[in-house]
């Protein structure tokens, strides 16, 4: 009920009838304020007249009046610029810490938002509000997907600065731990981003002329020359394989030579994975994208085109897997390249994002443009989240929709925080 109180004063779902304290003085809303989400008084900056007399200052919300105490808002000092209590039940007189009586204004939910809000909350049907999809005007929707793909970018900028900050602020570095995060395309994410803070790429560069070195490493830190952490049935292939041992002897030699300490082998997963997205072949691909000296965020930074990208991660693996997925167990003959569609996933998810982070770290408000304009050139991805919201009528036109949409599920729909979003504050006030 206190989320309903907030969402309806920030949007002013007021009754129609002349608002008034519970003291009888009449209340005019002039502006309800800037939500504050967090520690302190629920709205900052709001200005309401009371028995005509303007007061500019913080409103606190509550369910009931005696919550004001429960919380310990009359010791908290922060809250003496309260200049209206806000409650659905004044079941007693509040007071700040500077023993001033505040005035308190007892509102009602509207019965038709409190009823929207439940279907809203008790619907099972994803997306919860898609009847009120196609009566949205598109303004609406392109500021919401506009304002959602931004929020995403912000996230993801976020999560790059942590890389950059566990990388002792090496952009460098904090880029290739966000691409080779996207090499596991999702199921050995995880996995890749802790292999890539365990290559020390300073070590490397000393080897970097060197395909075969540079894969015995970065296989190496993967684990995966280690026999012990391998299954059962690939341990006995691998041990009789000349390539893996061949290697293991190169890496064994230079983890000696940099103190280099791997991560576990079983980290990896397989199953249920097609042989192409195989950990193997996409460390292979990353050694010969390294070699070709196309890691850098100075290449990355050069695109500026999705052709120049494509271009830039255009590479295959290794010969030796060409015949194998696996150490030890060959397969028919095939060439593991990149796949246009698997690069385009790490536009998505790593030249977009690091473009728009790397931008606002230099303040450079053209490489922020270049990652929007590469997501609106980008065709949708498809999957069932975007697939559920086409049913529903919603045009879905390219990556940056797509993304907004991903963003509005993990943030909004899964959570059931409807009264932050945009299409539920039309479905509250419409339906």
């Amino acid at each position: 009920m206190e989320q309903l109180l907030h969402y309806c004063w920030k949007h002013r779902l007021f009754p129609l009838q002349q608002l008034k304290t519970t003291s009888g003085q009449d209340v005019e809303v002039i502006d309800p304020g800037l939500h504050n989400r967090n520690a302190g008084p629920d709205f900052f900056n709001a200005k309401v007249k009371i028995d005509g007399t303007l007061w500019v200052g913080n409103v606190e919300i509550h369910d009931k009046s005696s919550d004001w105490y429960l919380h310990g808002h009359e010791k908290d000092d922060h809250y003496n610029n309260v200049v209206l209590h806000v409650t659905g039940k004044a079941d007693t007189e509040v007071k700040t810490a500077n023993g001033d009586v505040l005035p308190q204004l007892e509102m009602e939910v509207p019965e038709t938002v409190e009823r929207h809000y439940q279907e809203l909350l008790q619907e099972d049907q994803y997306p919860p509000c898609y009847r009120i999809i196609p009566q949205l005007s598109r303004l609406t929707v392109h500021s919401w997907m506009s304002a959602l793909q931004t929020e995403r970018l912000e996230q993801k900028t976020e999560k790059i600065r942590q890389r950059v900050a566990i990388a002792n602020g090496s952009w460098e570095q904090a880029y290739f731990v966000t691409l080779a995060r996207s090499f596991g395309f999702s199921i050995n994410s995880e996995a890749f981003e802790q292999w890539a803070l365990h290559v020390p790429l300073h070590d490397v560069d000393h080897h970097r002329d060197d395909l075969f070195q540079i894969e015995a490493i970065f296989m190496g830190q993967a684990g995966m020359l280690n026999t012990d952490d391998m299954p059962q049935r690939h341990r006995k292939q691998a041990e009789e394989d000349e390539y893996f041992q061949r290697l293991r002897h190169e890496y064994l030699y230079l983890a000696h030579k940099f103190s280099l300490e791997p991560i576990s082998g079983q980290r990896w997963r397989f199953l249920r994975l097609r042989p192409q997205n195989f950990p193997t072949i996409r460390i292979s691909q990353l050694a010969n994208l390294y070699y070709h000296r196309r890691t850098g965020l100075s290449q990355l930074i050069d695109c500026k085109t999705l052709k120049e990208v494509q271009q830039l991660f255009d590479t295959e693996a290794t010969p030796y897997w060409e015949t194998h997925y696996t150490f030890g167990t060959e397969s028919k003959k095939a060439e593991k390249r990149l796949s246009k569609d698997s690069v385009t996933v790490l536009t998505i998810n790593t030249v977009v994002p690091m473009l728009f982070a790397y931008g606002r770290h230099k303040e450079d408000d053209r490489l922020c443009d270049r990652a929007f304009d590469f997501l609106e050139e980008l065709k949708a991805e498809d999957n069932h989240i975007v697939r559920m919201w086409k049913q529903c009528g919603l045009d879905v036109e390219n990556a940056g929709d797509s993304q907004a949409l991903i963003q509005l599920k993990n943030e909004y729909c899964d959570r059931k925080d409807c009264l932050r979003c945009r299409f539920g504050y039309e479905y509250l006030r419409n339906v």
